[in-house]
């Protein structure tokens, strides 16, 4: 008999379930099984709970989050960091650094595919509710999780071994045709099944039928766009792939959640990024120049996130912090920095092009996003003088909306984290408790926006022209080419461009917009450039278009049944010292 392939996954999931202190045992009476879990609303409320927690998991290990590899992916930053940082260089240059580089993210992502398979098997075990709304909401939120895990692979890998049972089983791969049609049903189901509660009454930090909407337009477009196809596949009742999903369909769920979801652009951008909480923009000049004030992790234009807690400690079930913030935070950081004062690794410095692209454009002129999302060293912080003895690939530009904030005392106490005063710790690393935010309203307004050439829908505009007038921006006429600018300066830095290059067919503007950019090395003036060996273009073409390698262990545990992934050979691993500031 052949061994099985998630084993490591699925014993994970299996004494973990459900953030519960007690192990499933399914020989034990004393103990939670499949068989007496759940019998109540709060056991299934718990058992949701665990499905979500594997996201929090997969911060220990930030360099195989999705949410990291698509921005080190993307144009827009470098990887950076140290000569010891090649996990983040790696990501940047689509190479890999690392043997078993995403065993993490696959053992977590697959846990929580186990567990939301479990709690779509088991949601009727309850025999009572207090409202039958409150299971169609945690209901929805299975299928809706199943769903999101499940893009996050499609995405970076292409294609996995689809898992719909609890079940331990060695499969091949799905084909991108069957994946995309679960990923499809798990977002109908949840569109049809969770209740219509206007935000905020579907529960802080839950999915919502509005947030299904979204990813699912997210998902339209990618699949559509990458592929070249017209509709997305929809597998029918009996798992049969029947039925498709198509535009019109899109859009309305997307006219939808304009209209009935509650949810709203806020006032000001720059508000929905923790350097405008009010104990550090006290002391920010930028901050308290133009007025600004923190709407908290928790606000009306978020509309799915990884929400952290307070609770500091390392080992995952208790890892709470945002680990991807301390890898963009400064090095060798200190009361110069301020406000960004946590001390990190410095990995995903900001290229010079963005800055310059949005500078030079008359169409952007005035947009105060520019400097609400990009600190320039030199100019905000001209008393922080770095790391010259570490840094590399470093352009002297930082992306704001994720970097750690530190907080001044009454005092005059320097707090490393402003998460001190939400009750977090005074810590570097585990007082990072800022939200990952990957869908919010203004990415919907957008979507709409180029599934209808910008029809009207919202105050009277189209999205885009309602996302510019927040930036204090005159209308423009809808193009593709004034679409594609806008998302990439609105939703900038999160996690969004990387796979929209890839479904437009833009790839190759990364190696025009990175190659030449000037960085410092060490202290020293050069530019970036790619290995002499490698050729961007070609490594993504050879990769199926930029797929990432499967965990080896994994392939090896499957004793043949899966295969790796294309364009990972030995060419593919990433070569120090082909790049000048690495010493031979």
């Amino acid at each position: 008999m052949k061994k099985i392939l998630y084993i490591s996954a699925i014993i994970l999931s299996a004494l973990c379930f459900a953030a519960c202190d007690d192990f499933l045992d399914t020989q034990s009476l004393t103990k939670k099984n499949t068989g007496n879990f759940p019998i109540n609303e709060t056991d299934a409320k718990q058992m949701i709970a665990g499905i979500y927690a594997v996201m929090n998991d997969n911060l220990a290990d930030p360099e195989c989050d999705p949410f990291y590899v698509f921005e080190m992916a993307g144009d827009d930053r470098l990887g950076g960091g140290s000569q010891s940082n090649i996990g983040a260089q790696s990501c940047d240059r689509l190479m890999n650094d690392i043997i078993d580089k995403f065993k993490p993210f696959w053992e977590s992502r697959y846990a929580g595919i186990f567990r939301a398979n479990n709690a779509i098997a088991t949601m009727d075990n309850v025999p009572t509710w207090s409202k039958p709304e409150v299971k169609a909401q945690l209901l929805g939120e299975a299928y809706f999780l199943r769903a999101f895990y499940y893009f996050n692979f499609a995405q970076i890998f292409g294609q996995v071994p689809l898992v719909l049972t609890t079940e331990a089983m060695n499969l091949p791969k799905a084909s991108t045709e069957e994946i995309y049609a679960q990923i499809a049903f798990d977002l109908k189901q949840a569109i049809t099944t969770m209740p219509s509660s206007r935000y905020p009454d579907f529960g802080e930090g839950h999915a919502s039928k509005w947030a299904a909407e979204a990813l699912m337009a997210r998902v339209w477009l990618f699949y559509t766009g990458f592929y070249k196809k017209t509709e997305l596949p929809l597998k029918d009742a009996d798992g049969n792939i029947t039925l498709s999903v198509s535009k019109q369909e899109v859009v309305g769920w997307l006219e939808d959640c304009i209209n009935n979801s509650g949810h709203k652009l806020i006032s000001d951008q720059r508000n929905l990024w923790p350097y405008t909480n009010p104990y550090t923009a006290k002391d920010y000049p930028y901050a308290k120049e133009n007025g600004l004030n923190w709407v908290t992790d928790e606000n009306i234009e978020s509309m799915f996130a990884i929400k952290m807690s307070n609770k500091a400690g390392w080992n995952k079930p208790d890892l709470r912090h945002n680990r991807i913030v301390e890898y963009f935070g400064v090095r060798k950081s200190n009361a110069g920095a301020f406000p960004f004062t946590p001390q990190g690794y410095s990995n995903g410095p900001v290229c010079w092009t963005l800055w310059e692209d949005w500078g030079n454009d008359p169409a952007y002129a005035g947009d105060y996003r520019r400097l609400g999302s990009i600190c320039k060293r030199a100019d905000e912080i001209p008393d922080y003088g770095g790391d010259t003895a570490k840094e590399v690939e470093n352009t002297d530009l930082l992306a704001k909306k994720y970097l750690g904030c530190g907080a001044y005392g009454d005092d005059g106490t320097l707090y490393q984290s402003y998460g001190y005063f939400y009750g977090s710790e005074n810590d570097k690393q585990v007082g990072l408790t800022q939200a990952i935010i990957w869908i919010r309203f203004a990415d919907v307004l957008l979507m709409h926006s180029e599934l209808t050439d910008g029809k009207t829908i919202y105050n009277g505009k189209s999205g885009m022209n309602a996302v510019r007038q927040r930036a204090g921006l005159d209308d423009v006429a809808y193009t593709l080419d004034a679409l594609k600018k806008e998302r990439r300066y609105e939703l900038c830095f999160e996690a969004v461009r990387w796979n929209d290059l890839r479904r437009w067919g833009d790839v190759e503007v990364i190696v025009k917009n990175q190659e030449g950019n000037p960085i410092l090395n060490q202290g020293a003036e050069g530019v970036y450039q790619w290995q002499a060996n490698h050729k961007f273009m070609d490594r993504y073409n050879a990769t199926g278009g930029g797929f990432f390698k499967i965990p080896e262990s994994q392939v090896t545990l499957s004793e043949g049944v899966l295969e790796q992934n294309p364009g990972w050979d030995k060419d593919a691993e990433f070569a120090k010292g082909d790049l000048p500031y690495y010493k031979k």
